[in-house]
């Protein structure tokens, strides 16, 4: 067997199982806060939202068939279809870049990565639509700078990059950054691309499919990016060393530690002038993925930011982490199948999904349970809930509504209200939408996001409305500071426990508001009033 079809049968089995656990993982585990909300990109299609362009609400209608299919597994098909091509896609860069190993190393360590397998490959965010379309428009840079610019395939492939670039800026706004990073190095390295009319209609191209995000914004006030904009401001000059360094740790740990160890290998080897023949590639990858980490850490010494921003940027420097193994370990005969350090970078992600399925399973880690008679947790905080115990919320909710609506305490047309839009998107996914019970919010639009405009399309609040408030031991608040002046009573709350493992672990909190006495100064979100304040 040659050295190209050995490589395309280790990459179709490492397709297969890798998409595999991702299907179970994504079965076994219910969906998280933001996951459970961009379900309502889907069931509320509009040309852009509040925090995210409309990819990821598109990849969810077509995966799950428009919401026929809606379990955890089939709003996720999407990302687990987006991560399996993403490692075939970066296959293809490394490629590219050498030959069969090198795309085959890029391969082993795309799976290897925590962001790509799991937080993109995985969860559906719009990281997993955005890492598709900005691995494709990687892929076509690739081609096109080595081509050069007088190369006769060098207009088309700018015109695809065009769509692709387009696409991505569709499903998140950082991919804003496969611009600058092209741009910077036609700026930096080769200028006669700047003479070339395929360049400025492929940002056409790319600006015509972001269209729809422009209008939307235009329609609310620009409302989306001055909220984007607001994450990342700098408006304080006092240093936070403690939020460099949880954004480096995040980056590291997202990449997985052992990938992160080849991508520093790979940038110090090209720095010392190794891969002088992959000089126009590498260097696209370096502007386009470099300007992203340094940014990302630069704001995280002012403002709290999240690792996975720069997620996208170090999945582009795997190709170069993947060229790095292949001079390193092939030394003149066939180069390893797996290199030690792959084997590690892949051992420790398979054991933190072991730990992880472990965790949510049986909480055999952070399972210290809660005080019984006060409702506080016991030992350190367990993130893992988050993603546990709605469906056991749900079993004992359901029994509550049934004995108010047949014994008349609750009014037959009650809702769900709540305050933040998580977790009112768990809620609305698991308790509210099985029982046929509507979802609203009441606050002001920062803290509500695209349920401001969904308490709307729900037909909003009227006087005696009667409404169920929702509050647990885990992320406690009290609906008595919240709207006592907009109902007539609050009962006190009824208790619902959860248990992992034989093991109480949660309380939810159910209160009954009485008969809405109040609807004035209620949130809007048309262009004059979306500031609301609460």
């Amino acid at each position: 067997m040659n050295a190209a079809l050995f490589h395309k049968h280790r990459l179709a089995l490492l397709l297969i199982v890798s998409a595999a656990i991702r299907l179970f993982l994504a079965a076994f585990i219910e969906l998280g806060n933001d996951e459970v909300y961009y379900i309502n990109y889907a069931l509320f299609p509009d040309l852009s939202h509040f925090d995210h362009p409309p990819m990821v609400g598109w990849f969810i209608q077509l995966f799950s068939l428009n919401l026929l299919f809606d379990s955890e597994a089939f709003i996720r098909l999407g990302a687990i279809v987006a991560g399996t091509l993403n490692t075939w896609i970066i296959y293809l860069i490394g490629k590219q870049l050498k030959d069969e190993l090198t795309g085959w190393y890029a391969a082993l360590l795309c799976t290897a990565s925590i962001y790509c397998f799991i937080i993109a490959g995985t969860f559906m965010m719009p990281d997993a639509p955005q890492t598709f379309f900005w691995l494709g428009s990687i892929y076509l840079m690739i081609r096109l700078v080595k081509a050069g610019p007088d190369s006769k395939a060098a207009g088309k492939l700018m015109l695809l990059a065009g769509i692709t670039a387009g696409l991505a800026l569709l499903s998140k706004y950082t991919s804003v950054f496969l611009f600058s990073g092209l741009g910077l190095y036609f700026l930096l390295f080769d200028r006669k691309w700047l003479k070339k009319w395929q360049v400025y209609v492929a940002v056409l191209i790319a600006g015509v499919l972001f269209l729809p995000v422009i209008i939307w914004n235009i329609r609310y006030d620009f409302i989306s990016f001055t909220f984007h904009s607001e994450r990342v401001e700098v408006i304080q000059t006092l240093l936070r060393p403690d939020l460099f360094a949880i954004e480096l740790g995040g980056q590291i740990f997202y990449s997985n530690p052992f990938v992160f160890v080849v991508v520093i290998a790979g940038l110090i080897g090209f720095r010392k002038g190794r891969f002088s023949e992959n000089k126009p590639e590498i260097r696209l990858l370096l502007t386009t993925a470099l300007p992203v980490i340094v940014l990302f850490l630069g704001f995280s010494l002012f403002r709290r930011t999240l690792p996975h921003w720069t997620g996208p940027a170090y999945m582009t420097l795997i190709p170069l982490a993947a060229l790095y193994l292949r001079e390193s370990t092939l030394k003149g005969r066939e180069g390893r199948l797996i290199p030690p350090i792959v084997k590690g970078a892949l051992g420790f992600l398979i054991l933190l999904i072991m730990v992880a399925l472990l965790q949510f399973s049986q909480g055999w880690f952070l399972n210290k349970g809660i005080n019984p008679e006060t409702g506080k947790r016991l030992g350190i905080k367990d993130i893992t809930l988050d993603m546990y115990g709605w469906e056991q919320l749900y079993d004992g909710f359901k029994l509550v509504y049934e004995q108010d609506t047949v014994s008349g305490r609750m009014g037959k047309d009650a809702v769900i209200l709540q305050q933040r839009w998580f977790p009112a998107a768990n809620l609305d996914y698991y308790v509210a939408r099985p029982l046929g019970i509507k979802l609203l919010t009441l606050a002001d639009i920062e803290r509500t996001h695209k349920y401001a405009w969904i308490t709307q399309y729900r037909g909003g609040f009227h006087l005696g409305m009667d409404a169920y408030y929702f509050s647990s031991s885990y992320d406690f608040s009290d609906p008595n500071g919240l709207y006592k002046d907009y109902f007539t009573a609050i009962d006190t709350p009824d208790t619902i426990p959860v248990y992992r493992n034989g093991l109480l672990i949660e309380y939810h909190y159910v209160w009954r508001l009485k008969s809405m006495k109040k609807t004035a100064d209620l949130p809007s979100v048309s262009s004059a009033s979306l500031r609301f304040r609460f």
